[in-house]
């Protein structure tokens, strides 16, 4: 291990630790649960990361909250009850907000709306609530994400520490690139310093009229700004519901079921055929009833589960453990073909990641049989400033023209297919006569060592049909250049490529 993978990986371990202590010690955990509640909220759909934001702490405060009512603590066991559970919401909604809100704002002002909500919901809120839940909601809290709202009296520090946490998140998805999070970075240093001195000036000069005239200002600077953001991400989000994909796109698309052309047509793709298929916030479903079957259902499953922790997961464990995601990438992209101008289709395309690495001026295409996975490449598409057409689809049925793409490529999940053949066979359709392809996904020693003993993977790949081999014997055999390479850059016979060439005449069938 070099000495920069090194430094990476004694940073990330205190930094782990950091958090760890955050769940003990409570002026930490403020900090720490503030940044894993903004995290997790913007891993989930808003419904399901509210639902469980709202169990994970009442789960744990389950025992503080029983030992209350045991010792008699509370004059009405029913309110005390009542008034936990809602002031946790309160807490747990700015996240929830954030999360809807955040995708739609430019830059650096998308880590603004976690403190305002936090703030605008407490100067809605806070008048209509009786003196005592505020105690009540601190007796009863831990250092758990959510509780920051209610933990935090002051308007100026609940911003601030808020405004933190979503910056954090922010830097962390921009993977602390100097070039992309300085400007966020200077603007966030430059309004603590001043927030601060404003405090320290205050409580020097024991004004508390100054102090509660800035509190005042900054709750109805917060309403103000709520309301502005809210009317701003509905704008942006009517913008991206109306579909567009590049034109070349459009002229090659077919219907899977019955390979007509597609055209656009407001928020669909339809045909001559009376076929629809809808749009949804720029992805366009391709999916057929019988695409979700077998194995494809079931692993389907798997990566609606996991979908949205699925890159930071690998950036966290590739950190932790001194591993380059970058060399493992370059690894098997590093022996794709792609010049600047080509068509490029990845086929389980997933969250997106070997998009980052192909050379820019290519026009990408990709497709993919999970709406979750879909969505995260997505914001991964617009976080690193790249142009996608994005389908929901099954790789056995490409809905595209024969020789549509330059480049055709596979990276993880064909192992476990319904039809490994019919998915190859999909692939050499739609790629040029002469062009290049690669597949590439782990091999049966990775999914022993790593899947079938994973907490939540070990559900989905224990008790398989068939171990797994490298599709080598199902290239047709006309096909051209055909090599099959096991990799060990993430362990030792882990990773296979395969590449080949289609012919430059095209062949019959």
């Amino acid at each position: 291990m070099n000495t920069r993978l090194r430094q990476k990986q004694c940073f990330a371990w205190a930094i782990a630790l950091f958090f760890v202590i955050g769940f003990f010690y409570h002026p930490v955990g403020v900090f720490t649960g503030a940044a894993l509640g903004t995290w997790f909220a913007g891993t989930q759909r808003p419904a399901r990361g509210f639902f469980w934001m709202m169990v994970f702490p009442v789960l744990f405060d389950l025992p503080q909250m029983a030992w209350s009512l045991a010792r008699g603590s509370a004059d009405d066991p029913l309110a005390y009850l009542g008034w936990t559970i809602a002031t946790i919401a309160l807490g747990v909604l700015p996240f929830t907000l954030h999360r809807m809100v955040s995708p739609q704002m430019p830059g650096w002002t998308s880590t603004l709306p976690l403190p305002v909500f936090a703030l605008a919901l407490d100067a809605s809120v806070q008048p209509w609530l009786p003196a005592s839940a505020a105690d009540l909601v601190y007796r009863a809290s831990s250092p758990l994400f959510v509780h920051v709202a209610g933990s935090v009296a002051t308007s100026a520090p609940k911003f601030l520490i808020l405004w933190f946490a979503a910056t954090t998140i922010w830097a962390w998805n921009h993977e602390f690139r100097a070039a992309r999070i300085r400007g966020g970075a200077i603007v966030f240093a430059v309004t603590i310093s001043a927030v601060a001195c404003y405090e320290v000036n205050a409580r020097l000069s024991h004004t508390q009229i100054k102090i509660a005239a800035g509190t005042a200002w900054l709750d109805a600077g917060c309403l103000v700004a709520a309301i502005l953001f809210s009317l701003w991400a509905m704008a942006r989000s009517w913008t991206i519901r109306n579909a567009h994909f590049r034109a070349g796109t459009l002229r090659d698309l077919r219907s899977p079921a019955t390979g007509a052309p597609l055209h656009l047509a407001g928020r669909a793709l339809t045909n001559a055929a009376g076929e629809r298929f809808p749009v949804r916030n720029g992805i366009a479903d391709l999916r057929r009833p019988e695409d979700l079957t077998g194995d494809n259902k079931k692993y389907n499953g798997l990566y609606e589960t996991i979908g949205g922790f699925y890159d930071d997961t690998q950036r966290a464990v590739s950190a932790l453990c001194g591993f380059d995601r970058d060399a493992y990438v370059m690894s098997y992209l590093g022996k794709l073909i792609v010049k600047e101008g080509d068509a490029v289709l990845e086929t389980s395309v997933g969250t997106g990641l070997n998009f980052k690495y192909l050379p820019r001026g290519t026009s990408l295409t990709g497709l993919d049989l999970s709406p979750e996975m879909l969505t995260n490449c997505r914001a991964n598409i617009a976080r690193w400033q790249l142009d996608a057409d994005l389908f929901l689809g099954n790789a056995e049925h490409l809905p595209f023209a024969d020789a549509s793409f330059d480049v055709v490529f596979h990276v993880g999940g064909i192992n476990f297919f319904n039809d490994r053949a019919q998915a190859i066979r999909e692939m050499i359709r739609v790629a040029k006569p002469g062009s290049h392809l690669l597949i590439a996904d782990e091999t049966e020693e990775h999914v022993q060592a790593a899947y079938e003993r994973g907490p939540i993977t070990s559900f989905f790949y224990k008790k398989r049909k068939e171990p797994v081999t490298p599709p080598v014997d199902l290239v047709p055999k006309e096909m051209q250049d055909v090599r099959l390479e096991i990799l060990n850059v993430i362990g030792k016979n882990r990773f296979y490529v395969l590449t080949f060439r289609k012919p430059a005449q095209k062949p019959i069938y």
